[in-house]
């Protein structure tokens, strides 16, 4: 982003005010979206059976994300089959 000359000699808008503005007006932009959609959603009629809706897919999207990120030890069979796979292939060798 380049300024024009008589901008750049302007303390008002040197580039770190222009960022910080910016920066501002984005956050700002997102927090009244939010807010109108947050006042949407309470005019609805449904809003319990869409709380329910809500709370169901959190479970869910929280059930699949300690699935993938959750690590579980081996059961017992499993390192008993290795084992046994282990010993074999020592035998046969």
């Amino acid at each position: 982003m380049t300024l024009r000359s008589e901008e750049r000699d302007d303390p008002e808008y040197n580039d770190v005010t222009l960022i910080v503005a910016g920066a501002a007006d984005v956050v700002l932009s997102s927090v009244a979206s939010a807010l109108e959609t947050t006042a949407a959603l309470l005019r609805r009629g449904d809003r319990a059976a869409l709380t329910r809706d809500g709370i169901d897919e959190l479970k869910a999207r929280g059930r699949l994300a300690l699935a993938r990120h959750a690590t579980t030890a081996p059961t017992y069979l499993e390192v008993l089959a290795q084992h046994v796979e282990t010993s074999r292939g020592l035998h046969n060798d």
